[in-house]
């Protein structure tokens, strides 16, 4: 999807992991990545993570050619970044629809779908019942 703001163009993704939910903006010109209007490093600390994160770019080789807006919200520090690589691999799919193939083998497409499992009433969390006592 793209979208004129300002005389900017920027091509949209929206990714998702457990709670976590990352809108990213690919705009088409040399920069840095922001998330959450602080530089990446300041927005995720480990070092996989960033990694993680950043492998949309790293695949496609856009590392350095585009620069990435994001915001993120929810979940935990982790949840974020695989959001953030899964909304970024999506806007890159905006940006060139060529670039499909590529982030599809690398499985950088697919939503995991895995979440938490609700809390069942007569029961402590999802599983955990009260200890059983026969007498």
């Amino acid at each position: 999807m793209t979208t004129e703001t300002e005389d900017t163009n920027y091509y949209y993704g929206t990714g998702r992991r457990k709670t976590s939910v990352a809108r990213v903006r690919v705009y088409n010109r040399a920069g840095g990545v922001t998330v959450n209007g602080k530089p990446l490093n300041e927005a995720i600390s480990v070092d996989q993570w960033l990694s993680d994160a950043l492998k949309p770019l790293a695949v496609t080789e856009l590392a350095g050619k585009v620069s990435v807006v994001a915001k993120t919200q929810g979940g935990g520090a982790h949840g974020q970044a695989v959001a953030l690589s899964h909304g970024l691999a999506r806007a890159l799919i905006a940006f060139d629809p060529q670039l499909r193939p590529v982030l599809k083998s690398h499985k950088l497409l697919t939503r995991d779908p895995r979440m938490r499992e609700s809390k069942k009433y007569g029961l402590k969390r999802a599983r955990k019942a009260p200890q059983y006592t026969k007498r």
